[in-house]
C-alpha cells in the first residue's frame, strides 16, 4: 500500500507544505486579534502538516531517493538560491517549532512569543520555499531545462 504512493509522494507534501503555510499564516492573523483558541488550533494543525511532510518526504527519499534538477544555467543558480537556504532553515525550524509548541503547551507564554518571533518567518519560508522547490523539481523542469 504504502509503495504504491510513493510517486505521489513528491506532490502529497508539497500539499503539506501549502497547508503548512496558510494554517502558519492564519494562527498569525489569530494572535494579531486575540483569538487565542483559532491561533493555538491553527499551529497545532501547521505542526501536523509539517510532522506528514516529514515524514513523507523521509519515506519518498528511502524509498526513491532524491530528484535531480533539470534546468541548466540561471535556472540552476536560482534553485539553489532557494533550496541551499531551504535544507538549512528546515534543518533549524524543527528544534525552534519544538521549542516553541513546548514553550505555549507548558503556558510559558512570554518565552514562546519571544522565540515564535524566530520560529514563524522561518517556518513560513521553510513551506513556501518548499512548494517552489516542489515546482522547479517536479511541475517545471522541461521548462527550465530548455526543452
Amino acid at each position: 500500500m504504502l509503495r504504491a504512493l510513493v510517486p505521489y509522494l513528491g506532490g502529497i507534501n508539497a500539499g503539506f507544505n501549502a497547508l503548512s503555510a496558510v494554517c502558519l499564516a492564519t494562527g498569525y492573523w489569530a494572535i494579531r486579534r486575540g483569538r487565542r483558541d483559532l491561533h493555538r488550533r491553527a499551529m497545532l494543525s501547521a505542526a501536523l502538516a509539517s510532522t506528514l511532510f516529514l515524514a513523507g518526504y523521509l519515506t519518498r527519499a528511502a524509498f526513491h531517493g532524491t530528484r535531480t534538477f533539470a534546468g541548466r544555467g540561471p535556472w540552476r543558480e536560482l534553485y539553489l538560491s532557494i533550496l541551499f537556504p531551504h535544507m538549512v532553515l528546515a534543518g533549524a525550524v524543527v528544534p525552534l517549532a519544538g521549542v516553541t509548541l513546548y514553550l505555549s503547551l507548558s503556558a510559558r507564554f512570554g518565552a514562546h512569543r519571544r522565540i515564535a518571533r524566530w520560529t514563524f518567518p522561518i517556518w513560513m519560508f521553510v513551506s513556501a520555499s518548499g512548494i517552489v522547490v516542489y515546482l522547479m523539481l517536479y511541475r517545471w523542469p522541461e521548462r527550465l531545462a530548455g526543452r
